[in-house]
């Protein structure tokens, strides 16, 4: 196994950020947190309208990071076996026959489920091994995924026409969800420009699979003190409405709080970011930064809360404060 430093470490960012930059205009915010769930090996749910540039920041991604990357077009007729694969069978020159399998296009490293909300909920399910597992089973036989294995699933916004919304299960296995917004003018007048000239901007490949695995090793070492360790689980489980500790924005608007697996990916997703900042240990400010894009798609709203269009944004900062005044 490859070993690298902190110093290392952020220099591979920065240069991964730079080769990004030639390709993709703003969403700094975006590209930073797709790199702290990548490193840290959770999958990503990437939400916004189409345009907005998502598929573009995956396949630059793969570029960058030299991985075998796989596209998936979900839409309504897609079937569970047109992604993991199947048996199919053969017949060899002496005129035997057996079942052979033939991987599908999950059996990559940079898997892109484009538009993943558009396939029906049974198909979306056929993902839920294979990203929680890295493994996938076909006739009670089972084969594993290659790592880094990454999943970064597309969606447009569920309230347009067409789309099937995730299972709660689903959407659980993302370590986070991001929502990419509209450019800036400038950064329009920027999109705009490299677009529509002769040539369009290609990034290089500045890192190796093997750094990739030893920069998430190291992410993995990065110490927690147990006051943080108490606040994310204080945080988890004050999403709860019916625990003591729930402010009155969860009492009143929250079904279910988030999972185990949200403090999971806050604390994974707050070390990587600690050394992409250049520290070797967990601040207070790497939870605040981190909890909404892992809690945003765990917490499920009740009836008022879906009928007065309540953010689940707005209920994760008001459990930030809550927590803020406990610790």
């Amino acid at each position: 196994m490859t070993e690298i430093t902190l110093d290392a470490f952020q220099e591979n960012i920065a240069r991964i950020r730079a080769e990004i930059g030639k390709v993709m205009v703003g969403q700094d915010a975006v590209v930073t947190n797709v790199l702290v769930a990548l490193i840290g090996g959770g999958h990503v749910l990437l939400e916004g309208v189409p345009g907005l540039g998502k598929t573009m920041l995956v396949r630059t991604l793969a570029q960058v990071l030299n991985l075998h990357f796989s596209r998936l077009q979900f839409t309504p007729d897609l079937m569970p076996a047109d992604i993991i694969g199947t048996d199919i069978l053969d017949e060899d020159e002496h005129g035997r026959r057996s079942f052979r399998f033939q991987p599908g296009p999950i059996f990559a490293n940079l898997v892109l489920a484009d538009e993943i909300n558009r396939a029906t909920p049974k198909t979306q399910s056929a993902l839920l091994e294979a990203m929680q597992e890295q493994t996938v089973t076909v006739s009670e036989h089972t084969y594993p995924l290659e790592s880094p294995f990454f999943v970064l699933a597309t969606q447009n916004p569920l309230e347009m026409e067409g789309t099937y919304p995730l299972p709660e299960a689903q959407l659980d296995r993302f370590l986070f969800k991001l929502n990419m917004g509209y450019p800036s003018q400038t950064e329009m007048s920027e999109i705009l420009a490299r677009t529509t000239g002769k040539t369009t901007p290609q990034a290089d490949t500045v890192i190796e699979k093997d750094t990739l695995l030893a920069m998430r090793q190291l992410a993995r070492q990065v110490p927690v003190a147990s006051p943080v360790m108490d606040a994310v689980s204080t945080l988890v489980l004050a999403s709860h409405p019916e625990n003591p500790t729930a402010p009155e924005s969860v009492r009143r608007y929250v079904r279910f709080g988030a999972s185990p697996r949200a403090g999971q990916a806050i604390i994974i997703g707050a070390k990587v970011l600690a050394l992409m900042n250049g520290r070797f240990n967990v601040a207070f400010a790497d939870i605040t930064a981190i909890a909404p894009h892992a809690m945003r798609h765990r917490l499920i709203l009740n009836f008022e809360g879906e009928a007065e269009g309540i953010q689940p944004d707005a209920i994760i900062a008001d459990l930030l404060q809550s927590v803020a005044q406990v610790v």
